[in-house]
């Protein structure tokens, strides 16, 4: 085990820089190429192959390789074995697409893409053990905003130079990832502030599905956006190559560095309410440039907002498992699994010839429904993550914080035990500080009786004796 001392040395290496490096570069690959990236496209289309079938081949492979991780990767020596032998394979399996279509290079496809989807699941180790819960919203932005300025790196290269100057970058890429890779170590010993057995009492499945639903639900208007939006402005080549995912990471890099005074949780409103604009400008404006702008910054500036929301939340969610990489798959196969339905969707109301009101329409009712949910949600997630800066507001982070300084003697309680003390002081009974936690009687009970003794207590009346003086 590793002290809070050790702990804060791993944080300043530069193994967490590593780590965001290897996943950024290797990401950008799979969003320039197998996963309805540019690059595939380009190349599907010099060759004149149809491209749904391709398509949907890939983002199927790419979320079973999502999906199915967590069965054979169970510790981080074995995810980092499997990130560098998955980047080698994707490599090679880039590097067949340098020619002329022959047989195999469907297989190809498929096996980088199902690669890909198990790499990414691996890489939830790293993003746990290197990072502390409350600063996983940072290292999920730091992905997000390289990963995508690579990837316009290489889109722009496919587009406006060459297909095979986008394969080469692409494969360059992944070469320098590999390198980043081979630079992680694989012996972390992380302590937690639970104990193993709180792994199988704290029941995390129901606001991880929500979440996932959520998720869907979200990208389904994504998958939309590719097949009737993007089609619809392809003929600006040069600027969509650049621009498309600029509104993304602006918002992504503005929702990173707001101040703790920033309410993230009306920013999620708002976001909703920039998608509904978004499709009902592309239902009324002409498709001129200016209306490319308009639309391109309302929508992927609203997906820059939720994707940092998601991400965030299942990287605290990480500290509720054994295996990290289950959490990261499940939750980016929603991912996915929107993008495919969206799709799906989007090319069936494309090929209606009323794609204007028809994908509109349907946008702004799934919205819609997500404003339904997103309340429930909330309140679900809320009781699970503390703190969490889309979850709570600015005066419940400074309350939670002034009063866990005030009470945190000597640093003898944990963290879960400083949450524990609160609830109590409170009015909490044992059944609702375990319902809230997500946590058994029992397990409450223990924490209680670690507190009193680390306190040298026998009793609530007691610790609020103690600490009232204290408490705001």
């Amino acid at each position: 085990m590793i002290n809070n001392e050790s702990k804060k040395n791993i944080f300043n290496l530069n193994e967490r820089n590593f780590s965001v490096l290897v996943f950024s570069l290797f990401f950008s690959w799979l969003l320039a190429f197998p996963f309805e990236g540019k690059v595939l496209y380009a190349f599907l289309e010099k060759y004149q192959i149809d491209a749904d079938n391709v398509i949907f081949e890939s983002i199927a492979a790419h979320l079973m390789g999502l999906l199915s991780c967590s069965f054979f990767v169970k510790n981080i020596k074995s995810a980092k074995k499997f990130i560098i032998i998955s980047i080698t394979a994707c490599i090679a399996s880039t590097s067949v697409f340098l020619f002329r279509p022959e047989t195999g290079w469907k297989l190809a496809l498929i096996v980088g893409s199902y690669l890909a989807g198990a790499s990414v699941s691996a890489w939830g180790f790293y993003f746990k053990e290197l990072s502390a819960s409350n600063e996983r919203i940072k290292i999920a932005a730091d992905v997000l905003i390289f990963s995508n300025i690579f990837m316009i790196i290489i889109n722009f290269a496919a587009v406006n130079i060459s297909v095979t100057a986008g394969i080469v970058i692409s494969i360059v890429m992944l070469a320098c990832a590999l390198i980043f890779a081979l630079k992680l170590s694989d012996n972390y010993c992380k302590t937690q502030d639970f104990s193993m057995d709180d792994y199988i009492k704290m029941n995390i499945k129901k606001p991880l599905m929500l979440l996932c639903f959520f998720i869907v639900l979200i990208t389904v208007n994504s998958g939309i956006m590719y097949q009737v939006i993007n089609p619809d402005f392809a003929h600006f080549q040069m600027l969509t190559s650049w621009y498309w995912a600029m509104p993304y990471i602006a918002a992504v890099y503005i929702m990173k560095n707001l101040t703790d005074k920033t309410n993230r949780t009306y920013i999620l409103y708002v976001a909703i309410a920039m998608i509904g604009f978004s499709f009902i400008a592309f239902m009324i404006l002409d498709r001129s440039v200016l209306s490319y702008l308009l639309i391109d910054t309302l929508m992927l500036g609203a997906f820059g907002v939720y994707d940092l929301f998601w991400w965030s939340i299942i990287g605290e969610m990480l500290d509720y498992t054994e295996n990290p990489s289950k959490i990261i798959g499940i939750g980016l196969s929603a991912n996915v699994l929107g993008v495919l339905i969206g799709g799906m969707i989007g090319s069936a109301i494309y090929n209606t010839g009323n794609s204007k009101l028809n994908s509109s329409v349907l946008a702004l009712v799934i919205l819609f429904v997500i404003l339904l949910i997103l309340p429930i949600l909330h309140n679900q997630l809320s009781r699970l993550l503390k703190n969490h800066s889309y979850l709570t507001s600015v005066q419940e982070r400074e309350k939670d914080v002034n009063v866990c300084e005030r009470y945190k003697i000597s640093n003898e309680l944990t963290g879960r035990e400083n949450e524990i003390v609160r609830l109590l002081l409170n009015g909490r009974t044992y059944k609702m500080i375990a319902e809230e936690l997500y946590l058994s009687e029992n397990t409450v009970k223990t924490h209680i009786k670690n507190i009193y003794s680390k306190l040298h207590i026998k009793s609530k009346s007691e610790l609020i004796k103690m600490l009232s003086d204290k408490i705001i």
